[in-house]
């Protein structure tokens, strides 16, 4: 057996993803390259966007998003429901803990610790976009982050269908209570795009395509053929998608390299500390690896177009604000890969014996062969 198919065998990524982290910071030199030596480029592919929605990005998503689709049995749908605790972390981490701990934070460091550096008028802008990265949890993106740690389908899409039902509602309240501002308004165009884009067509075209392949070729080929055939779909789209993000930001980056770097330290503490409350929350309630790991995924990830629709609206494009939502697309990716990487790393902590290492799982076994041998040498006697 290669050392690849025992990766993938343990849970683990196989060769490609594994060094995932290498190809995603050449994308994203790659992108800021092309951004500067091609501007067309770009610039073009900036008039395909309809409601803050870039196309061609929802194109790459959608691809991201299909072969976890393809995964989802309808029927498990119903029993994702019977399972209320993963509902609970999400809601609760998402709802009543995020968007207050990422005030806090971005507070205390932009009006703190880089009080020297930060005039105070800007660090008050990028406040308001670190809050409306706080107050905007993932839609899209968890699909991806879910596949990648081998999240349960249909429970990840409940998790995401109860999360922008409580979006619809609670958004525009804590926006205004935490910002002081009372014109806060919804891009509803931006909210219900995004969610026909990146959940219902590409829950529908798996739905029906795991109906047909099922109905012509089998279950079993369906899955122990069919599948595999997209293992590394999601993966290229992904990257695809950063050379698209940072050849658009490219000039951001180039111009305000200090900014960015401190507008990421708060955003980036706040991710690591959400996903450490709502994994750590499933953990110590005993759920499965399958239901934490998303759950940990949706809290720490953020609704990024959504978040950049309304701080324009509100602040300008030009804007503190926008460019703190900004600096939270362009950090989300490589941090996420991270957290995937600490998740998929400690599977184990679940009692799930595909995340036990090689040598933990010979120990395993040779404790059950002793354990069986004791049991026959008992009956002897």
């Amino acid at each position: 057996m290669t050392k690849e198919k025992k990766n993938k065998q343990n849970g683990g990524l196989d060769f490609f993803a594994k060094y995932l982290t290498v190809w995603v910071a050449v994308c994203i030199v790659v992108g800021v390259i092309i951004g500067q030596v091609f501007p067309a480029f770009p610039e073009t592919l900036s008039n395909f966007e309809y409601a803050h929605v870039s196309i061609p990005v929802a194109v790459l998503i959608w691809l991201m998003i299909y072969p976890m689709m393809l995964k989802i049995d309808f029927s498990s749908i119903v029993n994702a429901t019977k399972k209320p605790r993963g509902l609970i972390v999400t809601c609760v981490t998402n709802w009543l803990i995020k968007p207050f701990t990422m005030y806090l934070i971005a507070s205390f460091f932009f009006n703190t610790v880089f009080k020297a550096l930060i005039p105070a008028e800007l660090a008050k802008d990028y406040l308001a976009g670190a809050v409306l990265l706080g107050a905007a949890p993932c839609t899209a993106m968890v699909f991806v982050w879910s596949y990648l740690t081998k999240g349960d389908p249909a429970y990840t899409l409940v998790q995401v269908a109860v999360n922008d039902l409580i979006l619809l509602i609670a958004f525009t309240p804590i926006v205004a209570f935490l910002l002081g501002v009372s014109n806060v308004t919804v891009p509803y165009d931006t909210l219900f795009l995004s969610v026909v884009l990146f959940v219902v067509i590409p829950l529908a075209a798996g739905y029906f395509t795991r109906k047909s392949v099922i109905k012509k070729k089998g279950l079993k080929y369906f899955e122990n053929e069919f599948l595999k055939k997209f293992d590394n779909i999601t993966i290229i789209g992904l990257l695809l998608t950063l050379v698209i993000i940072f050849s658009f930001q490219g000039e951001i980056i180039l111009n305000n390299p200090l900014h960015i770097a401190l507008i990421a330290v708060p955003l980036t503490i706040q991710t690591f500390l959400i996903f450490a409350i709502a994994y750590g929350w499933s953990r110590a309630w005993k759920l499965t690896h399958d239901i934490a790991a998303p759950a940990g995924m949706i809290g720490a990830s953020n609704f990024f177009e959504l978040a950049v629709a309304v701080a324009i609206s509100l602040f300008g494009l030009e804007s503190g604000a926008a460019l703190a939502t900004v600096v939270g697309v362009l950090t989300e990716v490589p941090i996420m890969l991270a957290l995937v990487r600490i998740a998929n790393q400690t599977g184990h902590w679940f009692g799930e014996s595909r995340y036990i290492s090689e040598p933990g799982r010979r120990a395993l076994q040779e404790a059950a062969i002793t354990a069986k041998n004791s049991k026959k040498d008992e009956r002897k006697r």
